[in-house]
């Protein structure tokens, strides 16, 4: 019997009509701004995104585009132009930049109360101290994307493949604060099929395509891929193998239109709340 799909598309929707509501009911006026440095075809894509996102949920959307020789210097006044307009609630900086720009330097210019992909110093430690603050972006999707899909995380054991800063470590913080039992593998990682194999949750980041298969799994769990890769057809495909992996999983995100629709629905969300603490309406 083949996996229940867990649609990303779906959540999304109802999470950004929620969003929405909200702004429209309260008279709100939140503001994103986007800056891009170069002209990757992958950012490009993802930029338009985002600013038919804002204009869907009625955020407004601001998108700085700098050249591909910009210079250290002028990208970082573009940022510091940014975080001193009081209008503006939420900054990002689309990665990769160029090789030639130091991206910490820059990134570290945006203020927490303004970090909506919430990859600053502070919010990371908020993070892992689990106080309140704006999380990244994808983990927070496959939170609510487990949630969603009806999946019990108290007491489970999840497995995280990929340890990288902007998911891998973050969402297994944030299924420790749900109370599962978690385990984080990597390319170091020996036998990873035996931790795979016993994984009641498992979420694979890693940027192989087709590198999970059904063997991996165990049988019924819930499987969320995070995997982006452009194959030599020019189509998505996940880090987990699909067709395989469905008839071994009891729950499965697809690519696309599983955790890719979540990112940028919570990078609105974000937005939202870093409006409303900006302005003392919540704190959170």
């Amino acid at each position: 019997m083949s996996a229940e799909i867990i649609s990303g598309k779906i959540l999304a929707e109802k999470i950004r009509g929620e969003i929405k509501d909200d702004i429209e009911q309260n008279g709100y006026t939140p503001c994103l701004a986007v800056v891009m440095v170069g002209n990757n075809p992958s950012s490009a894509v993802y930029v338009r995104n985002k600013g038919k996102a804002c204009e869907e949920v009625g955020i407004k959307s601001i998108t700085v585009l700098l050249s591909e020789e910009a210079t250290q210097t002028e990208v970082e006044d573009k940022v510091k132009e940014l975080v001193s307009d009081g209008g503006i609630d939420g900054i990002l900086v689309q990665l990769p930049l160029p090789a030639h720009l130091s991206e910490q330097r820059i990134l570290s210019l945006i203020p927490p109360e303004k970090d909506v992909d919430g990859f600053s110093e502070y919010n990371t430690g908020n993070l892992l101290l689990g106080k309140k603050c704006l999380k990244a972006c994808t983990p927070s999707g496959i939170i609510e994307l487990i949630r969603f899909s009806g999946t019990e995380i108290s007491g489970k054991h999840a497995v995280v493949v990929g340890r990288s800063n902007i998911v891998g470590k973050p969402v297994a913080v944030m299924l420790l604060q749900e109370n599962a039992t978690v385990t984080v593998c990597h390319s170091k990682t020996s036998d990873l099929k035996e931790f795979t194999r016993s994984a009641d949750i498992l979420v694979v980041a890693i940027g192989k395509a087709g590198f999970v298969t059904g063997d991996m799994i165990k049988p019924g769990a819930t499987v969320i891929d995070v995997g982006t890769n452009r194959g030599e057809d020019g189509k998505l495909k996940g880090d987990v193998d699909f067709d395989s992996a469905k008839e071994v999983a009891g729950k499965i995100t697809p690519v696309p239109g599983g955790v890719g629709p979540m990112t940028i629905t919570m990078l609105m969300k974000n937005t939202l709340i870093a409006y409303k603490r900006n302005r003392k309406i919540d704190e959170f």
